[in-house]
């Protein structure tokens, strides 16, 4: 256990190595027992970073390994990723944007943790009157930056009535300074 504890800390060189063989089972090498790729699973949501190696090449193949569990868990029901999604992003295959998208996905990723911690935290603080307002708004800000860095210009923001100071809309306020923080980033990396 205490290579679990060590491996969740996420400090560099801990990850936990997982040998895949030819017979495609998975060996843990910290626990030192076969595994499956649910188990794997349950360690990425535990938060605990382990590397895959081809156990005969030496290869890192991670990545392959976690789309698989992303395969599985879309072929198990719990389909996350609508249709419309997944036909972009293979459409992004080969686009000249490619280059650009895992930083962009990544960003967008760690953002939406970010806001979604703290929407919660409105929810269960009852700051907001209508909490749907706070997720609509900020989806809209996502959009909104993910339209400026494929089409800059496309969407410009709306003057808005000056709304009356609540904590619910300071929070909508930080997080539209995220977003455009986000923006930058990501139009910096465009260039």
């Amino acid at each position: 256990m205490a290579g679990r504890a060590k491996a969740a800390s996420g400090e560099a060189g801990d990850a936990i190595i997982i040998k895949k063989y030819a017979n495609r089972r998975l060996y843990n090498t910290s626990s030192s027992s076969y595994i499956t790729l649910d188990d794997l699973a349950k360690m990425v949501r535990e938060n605990i970073e382990f590397q895959v190696i081809d156990a005969k090449s030496g290869d890192d193949i991670t990545h392959s390994i976690l789309t698989q569990i992303i395969m599985d868990e879309e072929a198990n029901g719990e389909q996350m990723l609508p249709v419309s999604f997944l036909r972009q992003l293979i459409g992004m295959y080969g686009n000249s944007m490619q280059a650009m998208m895992p930083s962009y996905l990544e960003a967008s990723m760690a953002n939406f943790r970010e806001n979604q911690s703290k929407i919660r935290e409105v929810f269960e603080k009852g700051m907001a009157s209508n909490p749907f307002t706070a997720i609509h708004e900020t989806n809209m800000a996502m959009m909104r930056a993910a339209a400026n860095v494929f089409l800059p210009g496309a969407s410009k923001p709306k003057d808005k009535p000056a709304a009356p100071a609540d904590p619910a809309n300071d929070e909508l306020a930080v997080l539209r300074e995220q977003m455009a923080a986000m923006q930058k980033k990501l139009d910096e990396l465009g260039k």
